[in-house]
């Protein structure tokens, strides 16, 4: 048996890798942590131990395939957790996020399978994050990338938004910037602000908040509501 924590690391170094390709960085994931070095040093011996990562000397760790499973699933559990909540409990999705870090970890597989059959196996939570399927694959790779990177005229849909941090998440519901909203990008300003422009009018973006809101290129005529409102 895995504790909470040592499945939570199995986890962050999952998304980081999707995110910066491995090996990841023991910095980086103290950092996406909030946690010291040391601390992750200590924890990926012990993850190795169990066969779980893989360690390079100043290069940093990789998940094997088995320790790859056990993110991939706790990662199901989290996303469908957050679905139910939202759809059936009626929870923010604001709020979602730290629920389903708790419940993650002890969810039985059939309650998991009573969750998806019960909200027609969502491919997707309420943040725009993929649910991997029930057998556990990696899901692949996606033509989303960071709104920042888009140019200035483009027209974009919101594909995800980062679930981590609940003043951000609120900010952009007020704003409408939820998956499934068109989006043009209408200005970026040298000061480090994007501003853009959807149905509901003109917003302004942070550039750091820019860069976790994933977008897809549309064409104009493509424009519609938001398949998906938290608001």
């Amino acid at each position: 048996m895995l504790s909470d924590v040592m499945e939570d690391y199995l986890k962050s170094i999952y998304q980081l890798q999707r995110e910066h390709g491995a090996p990841v960085q023991t910095s980086r994931i103290a950092e996406y942590l909030d946690v010291t070095s040391p601390t992750v040093t200590s924890m990926m011996e012990k993850l190795e131990e169990r066969g779980l990562v893989t360690r390079e000397k100043y290069k940093g760790v990789e998940l094997t395939k088995e320790g790859q499973t056990v993110a991939i699933e706790i990662i199901r559990h989290h996303r469908l957790l957050e679905s139910f909540l939202v759809e059936q409990l009626d929870y923010e999705w604001t709020d979602v996020h730290e629920e389903a870090d708790v419940l993650e970890h002890h969810i039985s597989e059939e309650f998991e399978e009573r969750i998806a059959e019960t909200l027609e196996n969502p491919t997707v939570d309420p943040h725009g994050d993929p649910i991997p399927e029930e057998t556990l694959e990696p899901p692949g790779n996606d033509d989303a990338r960071p709104l920042s990177e888009f140019a200035v005229g483009d027209t974009v849909i919101v594909a995800r938004v980062r679930d981590r941090n609940e003043e951000e998440l609120n900010y952009l519901a007020k704003a409408g910037i939820v998956p499934g909203r068109a989006l043009e990008i209408r200005e970026i300003a040298p000061i480090g602000m994007v501003t853009i422009t959807h149905d509901g009018g003109d917003q302004h973006l942070p550039d750091d908040v820019a860069e976790t809101i994933r977008a897809r290129p549309i064409d104009v005529d493509e424009r519609d509501e938001p398949e998906v409102s938290h608001l």
